[in-house]
């Protein structure tokens, strides 16, 4: 099972894991500052676009320690779901919960919070979402 937490969004709101759980919930560890995180947020967004409305929910985890960097690369990536941090980068208290030694990573939970996948990226990462979300 992913273990919860909670953190800030940009506007000061607490979210949980818990509360952001769909029917699919992807946990993506990122950051402004990590090229290949911001090279992936297209596919993702395209993703997210196409399959929210059948239950996919994202969580998106910033290791940013600058909040405006952090909010201006939300506007221009697009990223229209939950975003969340606590802007201390590596030092996170979830970073180190989640063993998060490189981004982008990624989780892929079922609708009860277990942990099904980790690390997939665009055609796999969206093959295995549309299987969780058409089964049963």
């Amino acid at each position: 099972m992913a273990p919860d937490f909670s953190a800030k969004t940009p506007e000061g709101k607490v979210v949980s894991l818990k509360q952001s759980l769909g029917k699919v919930t992807i946990i993506d560890f990122w950051a402004s500052w990590c090229g290949p995180c911001r090279k992936e947020n297209p596919n993702v967004v395209a993703m997210y676009n196409e399959l929210h409305i059948k239950g996919l929910n994202i969580l998106g985890f910033s290791l940013d320690s600058e909040s405006i960097k952090w909010k201006d690369a939300i506007v221009k990536d697009k990223l229209t779901w939950t975003q969340i941090s606590n802007l201390k980068e590596w030092e996170d208290p979830i970073v180190k919960l989640y063993n998060i030694e490189q981004i982008p990573t990624t989780f892929v939970l079922d609708a009860s919070g277990k942990i099904v996948a980790r690390d997939l990226r665009g055609e796999e990462l969206k093959s295995k979402v549309i299987e969780l979300l058409n089964k049963k």
